[in-house]
């Protein structure tokens, strides 16, 4: 068993947050591998802003004012470059990052990452080429997220869906776009299809609520369309967003210049939903391209694939079957394990 300090700085949460209400792809990652890891054995600290001190799934949440030991076998610091130098006589130590790296190339970043020198984690290929070579690290490694496991075991339909889409992500990452094609093409093609918005500010605590203003003429202008069979549903927790995957027929998704990995995609074709998506960033890395869903270069393409698995049964149970024999082995303790080999805990 090893000791592991995990630490964090950005919103307030901790262990049980995950089980009460949404979170972002960030926050939920960081959750599950404190978890996974304490479930293979080692002893979990983690200490970030939570409210207060608490054991949750094995492991003990601590609010960062409260310090940071100064040792362990294995030191965590997710994200924020304060948090790079604390646990300083840690045997290892693996800075976690989420988003395009370029914001590590700022000074503040790189004189603490020349100092440490610690293993820097990346989320997918495309994550990883976001990070010059020149830069400053002990080591670059490629770990994706997981899938939590309550996405991992859902059954073959035995009948197609209806005309059921999802949408699952932040809503500034082109939902607009979406709904232009939704109201303009993909609609009146398919005049009983609908699409199920499940976003809002919630899931980014603080941060979602500076941009409350931006998310809200989005988010009310989907709330408008419901003459066009646009059901704005808000966000909701993993344990309810399980059924609805369940009850979808798609995904719809343009993807983000800023995303790295994309967990709400590979939700959704865990469950078994096909997805279509646009070539952005590491939006092909979520999908096998047609055998579980599209990732394509242009709106008509995108527009062509969405209405043909939303009216195609024997297409949408080619793409279903694949989604579930293929996409959802790599779980929370398959990342945690490389974490392990990353870590030298072996």
């Amino acid at each position: 068993m090893a000791s592991i300090v995990m630490t964090d700085d950005g919103i307030v949460f901790d262990g049980a947050t995950l089980e009460e209400r949404p979170l972002g792809g960030a926050e939920t990652s960081f959750i599950e591998m404190a978890n996974a890891l304490a479930a293979r054995g080692h002893e979990v600290l983690v200490c970030n802003k939570c409210e207060a001190e608490r054991v949750h799934k094995g492991v003990t949440w601590r609010p960062l004012s409260r310090g940071v030991p100064e040792a362990a076998d294995l030191y965590i610091p997710n994200r924020g470059d304060r948090l790079i130098r604390l646990c300083p006589k840690a045997r290892r130590t693996i800075f976690w990052i989420h988003n395009p790296a370029g914001y590590l190339m700022k000074w503040r970043y790189q004189w603490k990452l020349a100092l440490r020198l610690p293993v820097i984690v990346f989320s997918g290929e495309s994550h990883a080429s976001t990070y010059p070579s020149y830069a400053f690290a002990g080591g670059r490694e490629t770990v994706p997220y997981g899938l939590t496991d309550l996405f991992r075991h859902a059954g073959a339909r035995a009948e197609p869906p209806p005309p059921r889409v999802v949408f699952t992500s932040n809503p500034m990452r082109s939902l607009d776009w979406l709904l232009d094609l939704w109201e303009r093409r993909i609609r009146p093609a398919i005049p009983d299809a609908e699409l199920h918005v499940f976003a809002g500010t919630a899931t980014y605590g603080a941060a979602g609520a500076a941009k409350a203003g931006r998310m809200g003429v989005v988010l009310d202008r989907a709330g408008a369309m419901g003459p066009h069979g646009v059901v704005l549903r808000g966000p909701v927790p993993k344990t309810q967003l399980v059924g609805e995957l369940a009850a979808a027929r798609a995904l719809l998704y343009r993807g983000d210049i800023g995303e790295t990995f994309c967990s709400a995609v590979a939700e959704a074709q865990a469950m078994g939903v096909p997805a279509v998506l646009q070539d952005i960033a590491c939006m092909k890395e979520r999908v096998i391209e047609g055998e579980t869903g599209y990732c394509v270069k242009d709106d008509e393409t995108f527009v062509r694939h969405a209405v043909a698995i939303l009216t195609d049964d024997a297409l949408w149970r080619r793409l279903h079957r694949a989604c579930l024999e293929r996409q959802r082995s790599w779980g929370w303790d398959q990342a945690a394990a490389e974490f392990e080999r990353i870590g030298r805990l072996g």
